[in-house]
């Protein structure tokens, strides 16, 4: 996306303001403080800094700036945060740069969304005819009332191939358009007919209250049960979660998802008074939608049936949360309940029965693998679920609670155990959950010539030193923004031995020193905002004596690397017999080495 349109968006919005919609903030030592919406906290420890634009939070280091806070609350990808910020601050994305290509999908979105909105009327006004008997009388059956039928907006399809279409049609829109959308199916002869017909429908809505697909159960007599929407340009199953959008603002107040798998369970759960539910669309649970609900809650009860099937899906889906970093908790139905029936025959008193006795993901997943599988699965199982951390450093967490609780050795998880990801991370110059940011007074001109001489000798440096090193130099530019120029003149990239710093260095340059976050990947957000609320900064002699210690660690780094740019030139002379060339480089290399013997 273009980045005059990122610009615009966030020059226009408060980060304050937006983070209080979703967090209560009060002021503090010049800052705005509050609970952490991203994990569950009960001292507050989210702080944001508001003249900057950005946020970071002591406890999880969640960071950024207001565009990744939006995107991360509201479980969204970041063009679909931009373009949701643009609207709301009226922004005109179309006004910058433009792509034909994606001025052609922006349309084709559009005509998919309002020929959903056209389809959501149509469908609702049938509900009320008289082709909707049935589907009304299977509602008073279930118990449906007429408040929940209105705040989930559900409709009914008559028994007509061509009822939406036709619909569609008188509107403007082409049978092509239709199945482009996916309200309309295609067969292999190319006849084009409506694909839900004779169902009850659930209409999904994405976090801004559009309608973007359905989901469709049959009333009488046929198969599937269950139909939805397939994938459209605005639509991926997978993604997206029935219910969310009714449910989002009670699950930010109760820092709770209750997740379970019917669009019914769904209903009958907001309708007893659980507005923090949510329900899987017609697939297994998926990282996407894992994802989304941890933008909204800190924890999430899985409710499921208790027969064979249930407690499978249980497992995987609380595997699946708990790589995340998430808590849970699984729900499991008494023998031949949903929770719909049960919530029918006994009310809240039934649920909340289930919810006391409710196990922790972990201890239900390590319970789950040490009863019913073979010694070889469990192994096999703990290795998995470690490489399969979203968060190396929740490898710390989870290694002595499965070694424990799996009867594993914590020694040989650590040794063999899930370095899959963790270690794939680390090795591309990710950062770990280490102590990141060294106070700016922490330079030490000694770790930086150690640091300098073995890199120069090509020697394996200590473990984390390196690191440690690179953070503490990088404090300067992430302090002091206004000396970037004059220390990339200099040659500061010099000084900085690790990928991830170098990486982070170049951003910084391109940047100018300034609105940088836009720029950086998720772990240097951490070091940056951590760095800018925790550091101390200096002023007046010290931060001129700081200054000079940088360019002092410059220059030395720099007369080290031409010294042995110079031996190595003196040793192809000799090995090339060039006497010319081997008595100019011993006398630059005698001249660069005189001020040392004079000192």
């Amino acid at each position: 996306m273009d980045s005059q349109v990122i610009q615009a968006v966030k020059q226009r919005l408060n980060i304050a303001d937006v983070v209080r919609r979703y967090v209560a903030l009060r002021s503090v030592s010049g800052r705005w403080v509050g609970l952490c919406p991203f994990h569950q906290e009960k001292t507050p420890s989210f702080s944001v800094n508001e003249s900057e634009g950005f946020y970071y939070c002591f406890g999880c280091q969640a960071s950024g700036d207001v565009l990744d806070f939006y995107m991360k609350v509201n479980g969204l990808e970041f063009r679909d945060a931009v373009e949701q910020l643009a609207t709301e601050t009226g922004v005109e994305i179309k006004a910058y740069k433009h792509d034909p290509q994606a001025d052609e999908r922006q349309k084709v979105k559009k005509a998919c969304l309002d020929m959903h909105t056209l389809a959501q009327e149509y469908f609702r006004r049938n509900l009320g005819l008289a082709g909707g008997d049935a589907a009304r009388a299977y509602l008073r059956k279930r118990g449906s009332s007429q408040e929940i039928i209105q705040l989930f907006g559900l409709g009914q399809s008559p028994d007509d191939w061509h009822g939406l279409a036709n619909h569609l049609k008188s509107k403007g829109y082409t049978p092509e358009q239709g199945a482009v959308a996916g309200l309309l199916s295609k067969n292999e002869k190319g006849n084009i007919y409506d694909r839900f017909r004779g169902r009850l429908i659930f209409p999904i809505q994405n976090l801004s209250g559009q309608v973007i697909a359905f989901g469709g159960r049959i009333i009488t007599e046929g198969e599937p049960k269950y139909l939805n929407s397939s994938d459209t340009p605005i639509y991926k199953k997978g993604e997206h979660l029935y219910g969310l959008y009714q449910a989002r603002q009670a699950m930010t107040r109760s820092k709770r998802a209750i997740l379970t798998e019917g669009y019914m369970d769904v209903l009958t759960l907001h309708q007893f008074g659980y507005a923090d539910s949510c329900g899987v669309l017609g697939t297994a649970l998926t990282q996407e939608q894992v994802k989304r609900l941890s933008g909204f809650c800190s924890r999430i009860d899985l409710i499921f049936d208790g027969d064979g099937a249930g407690r499978k899906a249980a497992l995987r889906s609380a595997e699946m949360i708990l790589h995340q970093g998430i808590a849970c908790r699984v729900v499991l139905m008494p023998d031949g309940e949903d929770v719909d029936s049960l919530l029918q025959a006994k009310g809240r008193d039934g649920l909340e029965e289930c919810f006391d006795i409710a196990s922790d993901g972990l201890a239900y997943s390590l319970n789950t693998v040490r009863t019913q599988f073979a010694p070889r699965e469990v192994v096999a199982w703990a290795q998995g679920f470690l490489s399969h951390l979203s968060d190396p450093a929740l490898r710390s967490y989870y290694l002595p609670r499965l070694a424990d609780g799996l009867g594993l050795s914590e020694g040989d998880l650590r040794r063999y155990g899930g370095q899959g990801k963790a270690g794939e991370r680390q090795g591309a110059g990710q950062m770990s959950g280490q102590a990141l940011g060294q106070a700016s007074g922490q330079y030490s001109s000694q770790a930086s010539g150690q640091a300098g001489n073995k890199a120069a000798q090509g020697a394996i440096l200590p473990v984390g030193r390196d690191d440690q090193n690179d953070k503490a130099f990088l404090t300067f530019p992430v302090l002091y923004p206004e000396y970037v120029a004059h220390l990339q003149k200099k040659g500061f990239g010099e000084l900085l031995l690790t990928d991830w710093a170098n990486a982070f260095w170049r951003k910084f340059v391109e940047a100018g020193g300034h609105d940088v976050l836009s720029r950086l990947d998720d772990a240097e957000k951490v070091f940056y905002a951590k760095t800018r609320t925790t550091a101390h900064r200096l002023e007046g002699e010290e931060l001129a004596r700081e200054w000079e210690h940088i360019c002092s660690c410059i220059g030395e780094v720099l007369v080290r690397k031409e010294r042995e740019r110079l031996k190595e030139a003196i040793r192809m002379a000799e090995k090339n017999g060039d006497n010319d060339s081997l008595i100019a480089h011993m006398a630059s290399l005698k001249a660069l080495n005189a001020p040392k013997r004079e000192e």
